[in-house]
């Protein structure tokens, strides 16, 4: 891809999102910490510096599709609460049930993950603060959209949405690092089964910590 210099706006745009879906389309190669800013100026056809008129510097692509991946999940998310969670039933089994869907839309999504994994470790460190201001307005607003659709399964959340919510994407990053786990982890774990009790299965694992929060925070009779 090569492109001439970019004078509108519309240029200037289409340029910027390039870059996006370039990035995008890495982070399906490859994990974050393996994405550079010298690869993607190779395959988006812009020197680094160029790049860097665009983006101030590699997190600040990664935030802003960290922020995209997370809308277009939510948006999917939407229709998974409503066919996996029942109205009526009880609010445990409503908590119970959306834990399950929670857990498994997540762990399908393990570029999401990934990047929820690297967002306070990496992408917040090399930052401005303006940057990072806009990345935590759109987080907030994020959370708030999946505050509420939580709510509407689970209204007796009722305040602990909000951090709920928060700490199952924590931990939907925490846990996203130890998978797959290397060859070396699987080779010990067929040496001594024993082991294997150490293995993460990133839905179950997410299913039970979400399940044990929702419980836990269930108002009782």
């Amino acid at each position: 891809m090569t492109f001439q210099r970019a004078r509108s706006a519309e240029q200037r745009e289409i340029r910027r999102r390039a870059i996006l879906d370039t990035a995008a389309a890495m982070l399906d190669e490859m994990p974050v910490a393996e994405v550079s800013l010298n690869e993607l100026s190779r395959r988006v056809g812009l020197a680094k510096s160029n790049v860097l008129r665009y983006f101030e510097s590699r997190e600040a692509v990664l935030l802003e599709l960290l922020d995209e991946f997370l809308g277009r999940w939510l948006a999917e998310l939407a229709d998974e609460l409503a066919d996996g969670v029942e109205e009526h039933a009880a609010p445990q089994v409503r908590a119970s049930q959306l834990a399950d869907v929670l857990s498994r839309s997540l762990a399908d999504r393990v570029v999401l993950c990934d990047l929820f994994g690297a967002q306070g470790g990496v992408l917040e460190h090399n930052v401005s603060v303006e940057v990072v201001k806009r990345h935590k307005r759109a987080s907030l607003a994020r959370l708030t959209a999946m505050s509420d659709l939580v709510l509407g399964h689970v209204p007796e959340l009722g305040d602990g949405a909000q951090l709920f919510c928060l700490m199952s994407l924590v931990s939907a990053g925490a846990l996203s690092s130890y998978v797959p786990p290397p060859p070396s982890l699987l080779a010990a774990y067929a040496d001594e089964p024993a082991l294997g009790v150490l293995h993460v299965e990133l839905h179950e694992a997410l299913r039970v910590a979400f399940t044990s929060a929702l419980l836990g925070v269930l108002p009782r009779d």
